[in-house]
């Protein structure tokens, strides 16, 4: 009698999983120096802070239907692999044009439809992963912190090239990495199934059915969810500071004499020990709502302290020092949010609900950072920036404790029913 087979990605080489971490490495490296080093080159080209954050601003405002978008057709036809070549293409092809654009209009027009394609990648690498290793021994983690590492190494080694080469090499050094993302995403398995594990020919019409159920229904009910709602709009609060610290921290170092290898090195330093926390949350964090959502209000706390300190720092070390704490924050969000989103979220939509978390702490945040952070940083200065930012932390903070206690009371009147249930029926 056939049961469940293996997944598709179970049956993959050992160089299947490889190339997946190859992969990950070389697209968040990529994605890392472009993020860190773009702000520095708009400067050089004599924008001021303000035009800064609306060019940083339009490309995650517009990713806020891109995001959806890529995330709706990899569930429609079931190859995300294919959505990302799609994607990485087009970086490579984009980035050119935006590179050697100086007049602020066009450079405006050019930023929009380059981030329809870029913003994508975030969402789309998740889920590749996690489906990858669906019905596999494999963690999401120990595929995840290859993207930490490629983040970390190649920041830390471009700031070095682009004190020799100048920031303007930066284009061609981007399309180099996607480049070879690219080839490391084509060595990648064909999904045979796609984001749906393999069931046998007695399960096939049960399966049909569920998947109509889901196309069709499951999307509201996502959306509806209170727990799920409300974990994606504190998130906001919780991104939105850590937004404007990613498009402006790079600004900030050179404002206070640091270099662009000060630049790389505070890079560095804010994600080479994503790592070892990833493997802390693999090995130890439960997966209950419950937990995920005190571990965010923990997170929460941790985005307080660190943007109050931020706001007080008068030198670059200081700065690079604080970014350590991104490790913890940031990859902490990333991680506990994005298994959170795959426990809420029905396996038909896991990549639409991967797109709308990622929609909270990059492209909603991501937008609101541009608008806002550029304009207070001209008028207010950085300091009164990050004490701004860790108000907004610690207002999330309160939020997610509060949705703890929720969630653990409602689990104790489930189980309390339960209870009552079973003893009347004895």
């Amino acid at each position: 009698m056939t049961r469940h087979t293996t997944h598709s990605s179970a049956a993959a080489p050992a160089g299947g999983f490889n190339s997946l971490r190859l992969f990950t490495f070389l697209l968040y490296g990529g994605l890392a120096i472009f993020g860190s080093y773009f702000p520095i080159f708009l400067h050089e080209e004599g924008f001021s802070k303000t035009e800064i954050g609306w060019l940083l601003a339009i490309g995650p405002f517009l990713s806020i239907f891109a995001n959806p978008f890529w995330g709706y057709m990899s569930d429609r036809i079931g190859n995300i692999r294919r959505v990302l070549l799609i994607l990485l293409l087009s970086n490579i092809i984009i980035v050119q044009f935006l590179f050697h654009t100086t007049i602020y209009g066009l450079l405006f027009a050019c930023t929009a439809i380059f981030y329809l394609f870029q913003t994508p990648l975030f969402s789309q690498s998740n889920s590749l992963i996690l489906t990858s290793i669906d019905g596999t021994k494999h963690k999401f983690g120990a595929f995840r912190m290859f993207g930490s590492l490629g983040w970390a190494l190649t920041a830390a080694l471009a700031g070095s090239l682009f004190n020799v080469l100048g920031v303007g090499a930066l284009s061609y050094v981007y399309a180099l990495l996607l480049t070879l993302a690219l080839l490391a995403a084509m060595a990648l398995p064909r999904p045979a199934g796609g984001l749906q594990p393999r069931i046998g020919p007695a399960g096939a019409s049960v399966q049909k059915t569920a998947d109509k159920q889901a196309g069709s229904g499951s999307l509201k009910a996502v959306l509806l969810s209170p727990v799920f709602m409300t974990f994606v709009l504190l998130g906001v609060l919780i991104s939105v500071p850590n937004g404007i610290n990613n498009a402006f921290v790079s600004l900030y170092i050179t404002d206070l004499g640091g270099d662009k290898s000060a630049v790389g090195l505070s890079i560095f330093m804010s994600s080479i020990f994503e790592i070892v926390i990833f493997l802390l949350f693999d090995r130890f964090l439960r997966r209950k709502v419950s937990s995920m959502l005190l571990g965010l209000t923990i997170v929460g706390v941790l985005y307080t302290l660190r943007w109050l300190l931020m706001s007080i720092a008068t030198e670059p070390w200081q700065v690079i020092a604080i970014q350590a704490l991104h490790c913890v924050t940031f990859g902490g969000y990333f991680y506990i949010g994005t298994q959170l989103t795959a426990m809420l979220v029905p396996p038909a939509l896991r990549t639409t609900g991967q797109s709308i978390y990622t929609l909270t702490w990059s492209s909603i945040s991501g937008t609101v950072a541009g608008f806002l952070g550029g304009t207070l940083y001209d008028r207010l200065g950085p300091s009164m920036v990050y004490a701004w930012g860790s108000l907004c932390a610690f207002i999330g903070a309160i939020g997610f404790a509060l949705l703890t206690w929720l969630v653990i009371r409602s689990q104790a009147k489930l189980s309390s029913g339960l209870d009552q249930e079973l003893s009347s029926s004895s």
